[in-house]
Order: C-alpha cells, then structure tokens, then sequence
C-alpha cells in the first residue's frame, strides 16, 4: 500500500484529501495541518519555504512516504519548486488555481479568481496566468485577493466567512457593464471549497465554480503509476488516515469528521 503525504496551512487542504481519498481508495494517507503558522497566504515567501521544507522532511523521514501532495495554493507557488530540488527522486504535486479548467468552461470568457494575496502576488501564478491567456486571448481574469477568508473558514466562523464571501464577490463582480459580468469562479485556495455553499447562493446558479481537488488526485495517481480503480465514496476508514496537526488537534479532528466522514482522531505534530 503506497503512502502519500498532504499537508496544508491548516484544513484547507482537506478539500484536496476527499478527493484523493476517493480516487485512491488503495493509498493510505498522512495529513499535516500546519495550523499553528496559518495562513500561508499572510506570510513571506521564506516563512512558507521553511515551513514546507520542515513539514516535507518530517513526513519523508518519520512516514516514509512514497509521494508528497502540497495541498495549498500558496504554498506550491512559493516553495514546491524547492521541495522538488530537495527531493528529486520523490514525486510532488502541487496544486494552483485552475485557470485553464476555468477557460475551458467559461461561456462568456470572464472569470473571477478567488485566492490569497500571497497566491496572487506570486510569480508562478503570473505565468500561469500568462499562459492561459495568451492562449486563449478571449479570456479576461478578474483577480480577488481574499484577505482573511481562509482564516475564518479555518475557525469556522460562518459569520465572517458570509460577510467575507459577501465583500469578495462584490469587488470581482464590480463592473459597470453588465455583459462582462463573470460566469465562472475559480476556487484559488483549499479552504475555500467548503465555503462553496454560501458561494454559490451568493453567486446565482449562472456562475460555475471550480475547484481543483479531482485533477490533483488523477495527477497523483498518475504520477505513482497506480491504476484507475473503482472510487470509494463509503466513510473513509481511520487504518487509511493519519491525521496531524502543529495547531489545535480537536479543530483538525473535526474538521475532517465534518467533511471526511471520519472518525480518525489528529494528533498533535511539533515540527
């Protein structure tokens, strides 16, 4: 049985764990919330470099693991090609906003991006971002930093995270013209997918969101060599999870019972 190691700032990256969880159902997983530096969004380039690094050497060191998933938009634009340098014989994947998947789909060619600052400011979204558009020239990004947002999903503050959602998704949308009001989201950061339902109430059923947790896991079943297999959608069982958290374990832990389906008690890390 392969083991794969994910980690986060915090419980975003639970939103990327459901679908390898689903996808791999033959894996067994090594979650590490690094909820005592969250967000990474907020933080130096350096800070969140470090922190990967610590985090990636832990789980190679301490679970053996065959594979490493960088479940946090920010922290892949930062630090993945580092951790890629460090380990080259192990596969990593990252994950960044899904700009291409949002193209594809968008009707109109307008589309909202919701992310951190740190995401955004970022030179590996810059060319992302580039690269879409010079390949598709019909597509214009609306870009949305969304200050304080992950961290109120991560304390889950339903009243933040409503007034939050509320004053992002005015700023993307402000636009006099009507016709070039946006038809696709995409979800720029792992803590936002379990905002999406007061996301899409806000938005209208107009407005597609995309997420980028299924392409993670295929890349990452990919990348092992495993087989596609049949999906596994019963209660995740806790033998396949191991659930760490440099922060408050009881937030961790039910966290992922809310969204996992779980009941895989966290442990706290000290890294």
């Amino acid at each position: 049985m392969k083991t794969i190691g994910v980690f986060d700032s915090g419980v975003g990256g639970l939103s990327v764990l459901r679908a390898l969880l689903t996808e791999i159902p033959e894996a067994q997983f090594v979650y590490v919330a690094d909820s005592a530096f969250a967000p990474y969004g907020e933080r130096s380039a350096q800070a969140v470099v470090n922190r990967s690094r610590r985090i990636a050497a832990h789980l190679r060191q301490h679970h053996a693991v065959d594979a490493l998933v960088v479940a946090c938009n920010t922290a892949t634009a930062m630090a993945v090609d580092e951790l890629r340098r460090i380990y080259p014989h192990l596969p990593i994947v990252g994950v960044e906003p899904a700009l291409k998947t949002a193209a594809a789909l968008s009707r109109t060619g307008h589309i909202g991006v919701l992310a951190t600052r740190g995401t955004l400011d970022s030179v590996r979204f810059a060319q992302l971002r580039s690269r879409v558009e010079d390949s598709a020239p019909r597509i214009h990004f609306s870009c949305q930093p969304c200050d304080g947002l992950a961290d109120a999903i991560e304390r889950a503050d339903p009243t933040t995270t409503q007034r939050l959602c509320e004053r992002y998704l005015q700023a993307v949308q402000a636009l006099k013209d009507p016709t070039h009001r946006i038809d696709t989201l995409v979800l720029g950061c792992t803590h936002y997918p379990f905002a999406a339902p007061v996301l899409r109430q806000l938005c209208g059923s107009g407005v597609a969101l995309v997420e980028t947790g299924l392409p993670v896991a295929r890349r990452t079943r990919a990348v092992l060599g495993i087989d596609a297999a049949a999906v596994h959608r019963g209660p995740v069982a806790p033998f396949r999870l191991q659930l760490l958290s440099t922060g408050d374990p009881a937030a961790l832990t039910l966290a992922a019972q809310r969204w996992l389906c779980t009941s895989a008690t966290a442990v706290r890390l000290v890294c």
